[in-house]
C-alpha cells in the first residue's frame, strides 16, 4: 500500500479519484506541529536549535497517519508546492521518523493542478525534499518567532496599551501610519479650470482652456476666482477655430495572468473582496481542480496552457483577436521567484466553476489567463486645438475611440486611482471649423491629499517595496485588524491611534526593524537561503546579534523615560497649533481655574497611554489616547432604511442597549439582526442579508444534511446535524462555499475531539515554571480562563483566547494564586463571595495582551 499525505480533505477527496486501488489519501489538516509559544522554543545560545511541538488538535490525526505509515510500503508526500508545503512534508516525515513509522520509501511529489493528468504524471516523477526551501521556512518561523516573543514583552511592560508586533505587521503598519501623516501634512492648493462647451454637427463636446494671454497654463495658473472669471470672459467674448487636428494610433497590450498579489488587488477593485476572503475562494478552487496554484509570483503560463488559452480564443472571436505568436511575460515585482505558473483555469472549456463568489472569482481568474494571449486593443486618441482670433487664447479637446477591441472583449485592468477621463467622442471636424458655443464654465478645485490605502493599493505597495510574500499579506492585514491598530472606512484603511502609537515607538527605538530597506532586504537573504547559497542559521546570528542588545538597551529605560521621547516625537501630532495663537500645551481645566505652569503631557497608565496635566494630583484633567475605536466615524443615524425587496416589508435602523440593529414586520412579529462591527459599508443591501439568515450553503455530500451560516451570540458560524464550526467574519457567513464548509466542520469536529464530555483546551502552553502543571486556555461557562491544574485565572474580555500566549498565561495565573485566601473564602460561602472573586478574577484585565509570532 502507499500511503499519499496531503493538507485538506478536499483535496484528498479529489486526488483519491485520480489514484488506483494501491494508495491511502490522507489529510494532515495544514501543519501537523509548530513552536511553542513559550520562551526557549528557540534557543539562540544553542546554535537556535528549535522545540517543535505536535498540535493538541491534531494528535489523534497524525495517530491515523502514523498507523497507514506503518502498513505502508510508500510514502508519497503530496503537499503544495511551496515553502509551507515542503515545510508540512518534512515535518510529517520528521514526525513518522521520530515514532519509527516512516516506510522505507518516501517520495516527494509536487503539482500545480488538481487534474488527473497533473497528478498521475507527478506520481511518475517523484524527488527528495527540498531542505533549503526547508531552511528557509525554518530561518522565516525563527525569525518572526524571535521577533514577535523578544519585542512583544518590551512593548508590554514599555509602552501600555501595545499588543503585539510582527517582522512584517509592523511595517505594514507604518504604511499606513506614513500615509495618515502624509494626508494631515497636505495642505490643499485652490485652482480653477475654464470649460467651453462646444458643438459641432449635432455633437456636443468639451474644450479645456490650456493658454491664456499666450501663457501656457499648468494646473495650478489660475489660482483664484478673480483669475478664473477674468479667463472666462476671455473665452466667452472670443471666436474660437480649430487650428489643428492630431491623430495619434494607440495600441494597448493585456496585463499578464494573475500572480497572488494582482489577483487579491484585482478582486479587491472589481468585486469588493478582501484579500483573506480571496484566498480562501481560491483555495476551494484550486482544491476543486478548478485553478492552478494560488500561490505564486510567476506571470507565465505553461505552453500548452498557453495553447488551449489560444484554441479557446480562436473558437470563441474571430482569428482577428489571437495574435500570430504566443505572448510571453516576465516579472516586474521586486524579489520575484518564478518558479510556479501564474494562476490559470487548467481547462480554458470551462468558464463557470463554483456557485456564488466562488464562480465570481474563477471567472476572473479565467478572463485574466485567456485575455492574456488576445491581441492587443488598437484605439485613436485625437486632439484637436482651437484658438481664438488674436492668437492668445487657445482650447484643447482630447477624444478616444476603440478602432479594435482586441482583449478589451474580455477584460480591463483595474486602476485604484483612475485618470481624467478621456474616451469621449469627438465629431468629425477639420481646419477652418468654428464650434458653435453654447456655454463656459469656470470650476473651483483643491488638490486632494494623498488617498487611503485601499487593500488593493496596500498589496501593490508591499510587492513594490519587495516586503512580505504575497502569500501572507492576507494575513497581515487581518492581523492589523484584530488587533485594533487600524480601522476600514469605506474600504480604507485608517490608522487608529494604538497604532499610531506602535508605530512612533518602533520608530523611535528600533528604527532598523520597521525600515522599508532593512525589511526588504531580510526578504532577500531568505530567497537566498532558500536557493541554498547561504545557511540559515548564519542569517539568524547576524540578526540576532543586534536584535537582542537593543531589546535590553530598550528594558533597561523606565517606562517614564520612554514616555517622555515619545512625548516629544509625537508633539505635533498630540498638541496641534490652537486657533487662539496659545500655547497648545496649556491644561483647559488649568486655565479655567486660574491654577499657573498647568501643562499637558503623554502619561502611561495601567489601560493604554493618556495626556495628563502636569499639576496633578492637583488637577484631575485627562484626555483619552490610544483608545481602539476613539476617533471612529459617527454611528450613521437610524430610521428608514427601505424595504425587503421580496416581502416589501420596511427595514427600519435602530440603537438598543447592546448597539445598533435592524428590525422589520415579518410574519406579524418583529425579526431583528444586530449589525456586526466588520461591516464597514453596512447598507440596505447587508440589511436585507442578515435578516434572512439562516443561510443555507447546501446538502452536505455525506450526510445528506443542510449546512446552515448563520450569526449567533457568540459570532458567525456553520451548523450541521447539530455541530458547529466558527467562521473568522461576518462576510464568511455569505461568502462560504461547501468545499470550505465541509473542510471547516472536519476541523472543528477534529478540535473537539466528536464527544460531548469533558471540554477540551482551546491550547495548550506547555509547563507552568513553578508548580509544573501543564498550562491550558479552557472554555469555560462564564467565559474563558488559563489553568495549570491548580490555578484557574480568568482571561480579560478584551483578549482574545486563541491570543493567548505562554508569558501571559503565567503573569494570571501567578496574579490569581497571590489571591489564595479569598479563594478559600469563597468557598466556604460562594453564594456571599461570588461577586467579589468576580471582581478580583476582573483584575487581570490590567495585565498587557500576549505576543504573537507572525509567520509571513
Amino acid at each position: 500500500m502507499q500511503l499519499v499525505i496531503v493538507e485538506s480533505p478536499a483535496k484528498a477527496k479529489t486526488i483519491e479519484k485520480y489514484l488506483g486501488k494501491d494508495f491511502k489519501v490522507l489529510a494532515s489538516y495544514g501543519h501537523v506541529r509548530d513552536l511553542p509559544p513559550k520562551d526557549g522554543s528557540v534557543r539562540p545560545d544553542e546554535d537556535f536549535a528549535m522545540d517543535w511541538e505536535l498540535y493538541r488538535d491534531k494528535q489523534k490525526r497524525f495517530k491515523e497517519i502514523s498507523d497507514a505509515a506503518k502498513d505502508a510500503d510508500r510514502l508519497v508526500l503530496a503537499t503544495d508546492p511551496d515553502r509551507e508545503g515542503e515545510a508540512i512534508s518534512w515535518h510529517v516525515q520528521e514526525l513518522l521518523k521520530k515514532r519509527k513509522n516512516l516506510p522505507t520509501m518516501v517520495d516527494r511529489v509536487t503539482f500545480n493542478a488538481i487534474t488527473k493528468s497533473a497528478v498521475t504524471e507527478a506520481m511518475k516523477s517523484p524527488r527528495e525534499l527540498d531542505q533549503p526551501l526547508i531552511d528557509a521556512y525554518l530561518a522565516r518561523r525563527a525569525l518572526d518567532y524571535l521577533f514577535g516573543f523578544t519585542l512583544s514583552p518590551v512593548l508590554w511592560r514599555k509602552l501600555p496599551g501595545a499588543k503585539s508586533a510582527g517582522r512584517v505587521q509592523s511595517v505594514a503598519l507604518r504604511l499606513i501610519v506614513d500615509r495618515e501623516r502624509e494626508i494631515e501634512a497636505f495642505k490643499a492648493d485652490e485652482y480653477w479650470s475654464v470649460l467651453a462647451k462646444l458643438q459641432h454637427d449635432g455633437t456636443a463636446f468639451d474644450a479645456r482652456l490650456v493658454r491664456y494671454k499666450g501663457e501656457k497654463l499648468d494646473k495650478l495658473s489660475l489660482g483664484n476666482e478673480g483669475a478664473a472669471m477674468e479667463a472666462k470672459a476671455a473665452v466667452e467674448g472670443g471666436r474660437f477655430t480649430v487650428e489643428g487636428i492630431e491623430t495619434k494610433p494607440l495600441k494597448r497590450n493585456p496585463a499578464p495572468p494573475f500572480t497572488t498579489s494582482t489577483m487579491q488587488q484585482e478582486a479587491a477593485r472589481k468585486l469588493g473582496f478582501s484579500a483573506s476572503h480571496t484566498m480562501r475562494l481560491a483555495q476551494s478552487l484550486y482544491e476543486a481542480g478548478a485553478i492552478t496554484y494560488m500561490r505564486t509570483d510567476g506571470v507565465q503560463m505553461d505552453m500548452s496552457a498557453i495553447m488551449a488559452a489560444r484554441d479557446a480564443i480562436a473558437e470563441r472571436f474571430s482569428d482577428d483577436y489571437r495574435p500570430e505568436k504566443p505572448r510571453f511575460y516576465s516579472s516586474k515585482a521586486k524579489n520575484a521567484q518564478e518558479a510556479h505558473e501564474a494562476i490559470r483555469p487548467t481547462n480554458f472549456s470551462r468558464d463557470k466553476a463554483g456557485t456564488g463568489d466562488e464562480a465570481k472569482l474563477y471567472s476572473l481568474i479565467f478572463k485574466r489567463a485567456m485575455a492574456s494571449q488576445m491581441a492587443a486593443a488598437q484605439l485613436e486618441r485625437t486632439t484637436v486645438t482651437l484658438r481664438d482670433a488674436t492668437g492668445q487664447h487657445e482650447l484643447r479637446a482630447t477624444g478616444q475611440v476603440i478602432k479594435f477591441p482586441g482583449f478589451f472583449a474580455v477584460y480591463q485592468e483595474g486602476f485604484d486611482d483612475k485618470e481624467d477621463d478621456e474616451d469621449g467622442l469627438l465629431p468629425a471636424m477639420k481646419e477652418g471649423d468654428v464650434p458653435a458655443k453654447t456655454a463656459v464654465e469656470a470650476n473651483q478645485h483643491f488638490t486632494q491629499p494623498p488617498p487611503r490605502f485601499s487593500e488593493a493599493s496596500l498589496v501593490k505597495r508591499l510587492e513594490e517595496l519587495g516586503i512580505g510574500r504575497p502569500s501572507t499579506y492576507a494575513s497581515t492585514i487581518q492581523t492589523l485588524r484584530d488587533r485594533d491598530y487600524v480601522r476600514m472606512e469605506k474600504s480604507r484603511f485608517h490608522a487608529e491611534e494604538s497604532g499610531r502609537l506602535l508605530t512612533a515607538f518602533l520608530e523611535r527605538f528600533f528604527p532598523t526593524y520597521v525600515a522599508y530597506e532593512f525589511t526588504a532586504s531580510m526578504e532577500e537573504e531568505l530567497d537566498v537561503v532558500s536557493d541554498g547559497r547561504e545557511e540559515y542559521k548564519e542569517l539568524l546570528a547576524k540578526f540576532w546579534k543586534d536584535f537582542k542588545p537593543k531589546t535590553d538597551e530598550v528594558m533597561e529605560k523606565l517606562p517614564s523615560e520612554v514616555t517622555e521621547v515619545l512625548d516629544e516625537y509625537l508633539s505635533d501630532y498630540l498638541f496641534p497649533p490652537r486657533e487662539d495663537g496659545k500655547d497648545p500645551r496649556f491644561c483647559p481645566l488649568c486655565e479655567q481655574e486660574g491654577r499657573e505652569g498647568g501643562k499637558l503631557n503623554l502619561r502611561g497608565g495601567r489601560f493604554g497611554a493618556f495626556i495628563a496635566c502636569q499639576n496633578y494630583p492637583e488637577c484631575k484633567y485627562t484626555r483619552r489616547f490610544a483608545q481602539p475605536g476613539a476617533d471612529g466615524a459617527d454611528p450613521a443615524e437610524d430610521g428608514l432604511m427601505g424595504t425587503h425587496p421580496e416581502t416589501g416589508a420596511e427595514i427600519h435602523r435602530k440603537s438598543g442597549r447592546f448597539g445598533p440593529y435592524v428590525e422589520m414586520e415579518h410574519e406579524e412579529k418583529k425579526k431583528r439582526a444586530s449589525i456586526p462591527k466588520d461591516l464597514d459599508d453596512f447598507d440596505l443591501e447587508w440589511a436585507v442579508k442578515l435578516l434572512d439568515l439562516p443561510r443555507i450553503v447546501g446538502a452536505h455530500p455525506e450526510t445528506g444534511k443542510e449546512i446552515e451560516a448563520a450569526i449567533g451570540r457568540y459570532g458567525p458560524y456553520l451548523r450541521h446535524d447539530g455541530k458547529y464550526a466558527k467562521l473568522q467574519s461576518t462576510r464568511d457567513v455569505f461568502d462560504t462555499g461547501m468545499n470550505a464548509a465541509v473542510t471547516m466542520l472536519a476541523e472543528a469536529a477534529n478540535r473537539k475531539g466528536g464527544g460531548r464530555g469533558k471540554a477540551e483546551p482551546i491550547k495548550t502552553l506547555g509547563e507552568h515554571p513553578t508548580s509544573g502543571g501543564e498550562i491550558k486556555v479552557m472554555p469555560g461557562r462564564y467565559g474563558p480562563y488559563v489553568t495549570d491544574g491548580n490555578v484557574n485565572a480568568t482571561i480579560p474580555k478584551d483578549v482574545k483566547p486563541e491570543d493567548i500566549e505562554a508569558a501571559q498565561a503565567i503573569e494570571l495565573i501567578d496574579a490569581r494564586a497571590a489571591k489564595g485566601p479569598a479563594k478559600k473564602k469563597r468557598k466556604k460561602a460562594p453564594a456571599k463571595k461570588k461577586a467579589p472573586a468576580k471582581k478580583k478574577a476582573s483584575s487581570a484585565k490590567k495585565k498587557a495582551p500576549a505576543a504573537k509570532s507572525e509567520t509571513s
